[in-house]
């Protein structure tokens, strides 16, 4: 769809041509690196020496920079039946510290979603596959991938002897897929030491809303994660017994959670969307300017219909409205065959995305009240209990910050065109923490394509968004240099 243009002539066409030239011990050092399982996610004791090992490649190669790098030690993770497990070490690696330039600090992970073949991948999850320009494989483009590009950019310049126009960080962690263990408690320690320096933080763990148009990421929703338990006694019931004399747990639980969204996906919990921020005429044209075909969406999506016809209002409602999903039922008969029982206990669990200015404390107050209201209307003998398991802040980024110029000077350089503005509509809880904590501007560079799957099977980056993407971290390097003297 869109051509990349011409690089301007001097340093940053040379590491242009060196990425090139070098594009197959590139996909060669990913190979390697999708080769080790470092899976985060199942707490088993040999997939946590794969994930200290992935730590030691990634360190390896950091050092092999020239970077100074400190591998700190993360502790150790409690499971439930008291057994314990080390966590990964969190690397920070520091390259250059001249005080005329700029320090960019890249966020990334190198452990991944479970995955076997067996579950429908087409090839070997951890043997990379190349197939017509894509490059499969567990943790390609999340975020292994993205990972390797910063590095691939820093180590072009290294290559040819070329000044680094940056000075550059590294944080890279083993634990993010499964709630980045131990992470927000040593950005805190290290607010006013390895941060303080940082002008802005770069994060590259998510997708572009197309598959060839690129684009910059400016908020993301947070999640507050709900249960309601209905209790009759712990014991299940046997219907010919007892039904139709007692109030029913899941009938109970199914009125409960059917209160929560009407058929259109509105909200119908009081007062929810009081606190939602209100669409600016700016951010319409923001939406507007957006490369985006509905009718691929729906298709690609595999579903009749969504509930929204326009572009507008399609991306609206996954980006900066709240929405309300129900997940599951615990304590319900859910396998194959007959069985006639009634539940005594069940559980049910939804969640609710937050957008920009929802306060989450008073979010969790009006599903309560509304869930109490609903419940007592049934004039139930059942026992009611609502909790909120999760609760993750949503994140946005002032997109006039320097990093975002930057970036969009970057992106039409490497690609020849202006960056779809968009949101994730999911969350990445350490956009926050490192915003909030660290008080620096967080940016979110995405790399990988929209049909990427990530987490999913057959997750694959393109060779030309991985090798594209390493250009694209080289000229962001020196637009945060040029835009230095502006500051």
């Amino acid at each position: 769809m869109f051509s990349a243009s011409t690089p301007p002539p001097g340093p940053l066409e040379k590491v242009f041509q060196y990425i090139d030239l070098h594009q197959d011990e590139f996909v060669q050092t990913l190979k390697e690196w999708v080769a080790v399982e470092s899976d985060s996610v199942q707490p088993v004791p040999r997939l946590r020496r794969e994930l200290h090992r992935m730590a030691s490649l990634a360190a390896d190669r950091l050092r092999g920079l020239g970077a100074r790098v400190a591998s700190v030690d993360a502790g150790f993770q409690q499971l439930p039946d008291g057994q314990t497990l080390p966590i990964p070490p969190i690397l920070l690696a520091e390259l250059g510290s001249d005080p005329k330039k700029p320090t960019v600090c890249f966020y990334g992970h190198v452990d991944v979603q479970p995955a076997r073949q067996a579950d429908g991948w087409l090839t070997d999850p951890y043997t990379l596959t190349e197939v017509d320009g894509k490059l499969y494989g567990r943790g390609t483009t999340d975020n292994k991938g993205p990972v390797l590009a910063w590095i691939n950019a820093v180590s072009a310049f290294k290559a040819l002897d070329e000044d680094l126009p940056v000075n550059v960080k590294f944080l890279i962690e083993g634990m993010e897929e499964a709630g980045s263990l131990a992470l927000e408690e040593l950005v805190r320690k290290e607010k006013s030491g390895f941060f303080s320096s940082v002008d802005c933080i770069v994060i590259s763990d998510n997708l572009w809303i197309s598959r060839r148009k690129p684009a910059l990421i400016y908020g993301t929703r947070g999640n507050s994660y709900f249960t309601v338990e209905v209790k009759c006694r712990d014991q299940d019931f046997h219907s010919g017994t007892f039904g139709g004399i007692l109030n029913e747990p899941m009938a109970d639980l199914v009125a409960l959670l059917g209160s929560l969204v009407d058929e259109s996906g509105r909200i119908l919990v009081p007062g929810i969307y009081e606190r939602v921020a209100p669409v600016t005429e700016e951010e319409k044209r923001m939406y507007e300017a957006i490369d985006l075909d509905v009718g691929e969406f729906r298709s690609s999506s595999q579903v009749k219909r969504l509930l929204f016809d326009t572009k507008e209002e399609l991306l609206m409602h996954l980006w900066r409205y709240p929405s309300l999903s129900i997940h599951g039922i615990e304590g319900a008969f859910h396998e194959p065959g007959a069985k006639t029982v009634i539940p005594g206990r069940v559980t049910g669990k939804f969640s609710i995305r937050l957008v920009p200015h929802m306060d989450m404390s008073v979010v969790e107050t009006q599903v309560k009240q509304h869930l109490e209201y609903i419940f007592s209307k049934r004039n139930s003998s059942n026992q009611m209990t609502v909790s909120m398991a999760l609760g993750l802040h949503p994140w946005i980024a002032n997109i006039s910050d320097h990093q975002y110029l930057a970036a969009k000077r970057a992106i039409k350089t490497v690609f020849g065109t202006e960056p779809d503005m968009i949101r994730d509509g999911s969350t990445i809880p350490i956009a926050k923490t490192l915003q909030d904590t660290t008080q620096k501007s967080v940016i979110m560079l995405p790399l990988g394509a929209v049909d990427d799957g990530e987490h999913s099977q057959n997750e694959k980056i393109n060779r030309w968004n991985y090798i594209q993407g390493s250009k694209l971290f080289a000229a962001f390097f020196l637009e945060m240099a040029k835009l230095r003297s502006s500051w």
